[in-house]
């Protein structure tokens, strides 16, 4: 196969366009201590930096030619003039900008910039109170108070008509099932304030201690997904990311969906390009689990789902299972005892949620890729672009299959 050939067909090229441009001025620097943060192995290898070269990061940007978030560790810990120098730019190449940020350091002035510069805004929180302790500030009552200033950030970014996207990890803190109900009245009062997308984010975990202190189990994780799933249908304007996206996935819309169901190679991760304060390039961070910021690749390599696919699931392999055309065994950031070769160790509870979004979709007279009888030809097709070198979205085996049928 030419690569002329695969190109026409859709295809993401090892060296294409990333997902996401993440500018990370001051690498991990973060002005809180969440106990299960996965830049944490970063910080206790001391890969930090307090300085970053402005011209130097504008040239990389410039060379990746699209719109960047402005990323951390913490975000808002660079200063309010430069904030200003790099929205001010990012406006004027990109037309807009984002920032993920925790929210405790959102000012008024904060807001003027998000207003001028076109930036949309994400943040990081995992309830109300004391749901969120375990995004740590030294003390219960510091961190409470940064708790308190980060639900405050989010009524003011409402009032102003630039409501955050909100990323909500689910663990012991907030998501056992006494809990559930507090989490979800918050998410309807938030959906009055005006916010209108929510990220569940299952736990990653690379400490000991933050698995035996923090992690859900298998069933308490599917109980609380399943939870969200079907309070959906109660919310008018608010969507569940990971809910839409399974859906999204079995109906056959990967375009739809984020890196993590993509087939992402850990040493190019081609849904996330990090630029670094001096221009470095790096990858997205839940690849680095020895701490170390690894230079991208120059080409991507697909031998993990190669292998996956062949392997049998005893083995944290995929062999076998009906739905690997979607999931490809998911991030490589969450995969079995840390080693990005075998599946996500949460494969019990995608299997769930996948098998819920299959009945569901069924009932409502659709018809999902994982029972669909081209599966396995799709299944095939994908494998020989991975063999080359190369990846496609199931948009793009569909057009394949479609194409040889009608003879092209």
């Amino acid at each position: 196969r030419s690569r002329d050939y695969l190109s026409a067909a859709g295809v993401v090229f090892s060296g294409g366009t990333p997902m996401t441009v993440e500018l990370r001025p001051l690498g991990v620097h973060c002005n809180l201590a969440c106990q299960y943060c996965y830049q944490n192995t970063q910080r206790a290898a001391g890969n930090l930096r307090a300085q970053y070269d402005m011209d130097r990061m504008k040239q990389a940007l410039a060379e990746e030619g699209r719109e960047f978030s402005l990323f951390g560790g913490e975000a808002l810990l660079v200063p309010e003039e430069d904030l200003e120098d790099l929205w001010s730019w990012g406006l004027e190449k990109f037309g807009s900008n984002s920032v993920q940020t925790n929210g405790t350091l959102i000012t008024p002035r904060h807001i003027e910039l998000f207003r001028k510069y076109n930036v949309s805004v994400g943040i990081s929180i995992d309830g109300p109170g004391e749901l969120n302790d375990i995004r740590w500030a030294g003390s219960i009552a510091a961190t409470r108070e940064a708790t308190q200033k980060t639900e405050d950030a989010i009524a003011a970014l409402c009032k102003a008509g630039i409501p955050p996207g909100l990323i909500v990890t689910l663990h012991r803190y907030n998501a056992t099932a006494d809990k559930l109900p507090r989490l979800l009245e918050w998410f309807h009062s938030l959906e009055a304030l005006g916010v209108r997308s929510i990220r569940l984010h299952i736990l990653e975990v690379d400490d000991p201690a933050v698995r035996e202190s923090c992690t859900l189990s298998d069933e308490e994780n599917i109980a609380a997904f399943l939870y969200f799933f079907r309070a959906a249908h109660e919310f008018h304007s608010v969507k569940f990311d990971v809910y839409q996206s399974i859906r999204a996935l079995l109906l056959g819309r990967e375009q739809e969906v984020s890196c993590i169901w993509r087939a992402c190679d850990p040493y190019t991760t081609a849904g996330v390009s990090g630029i670094e304060g001096h221009g470095e390039r790096s990858n997205c961070g839940q690849a680095s689990k020895e701490g170390i910021d690894f230079i991208k690749s120059e080409f991507a390599g697909y031998e993990r789902y190669l292998a996956l696919y062949h392997t049998p699931q005893t083995d944290h392999g995929c062999s076998g299972c009906r739905f690997f055309l979607i999931c490809k065994g998911q991030c490589p950031g969450n995969s079995t005892d840390g080693d990005w070769r075998n599946r996500s160790e949460h494969c019990a509870v995608w299997m769930a949620l996948f098998e819920y979004c299959e009945q569901e979709l069924i009932a409502e007279g659709k018809s999902p890729v994982s029972l669909s009888a081209q599966r396995q030809l799709m299944e095939q097709q994908l494998l020989r672009y991975w063999e080359s070198g190369n990846n496609t979205t199931m948009e793009g085996l569909i057009a394949d299959l479609s194409a040889q049928s009608s003879g092209q």
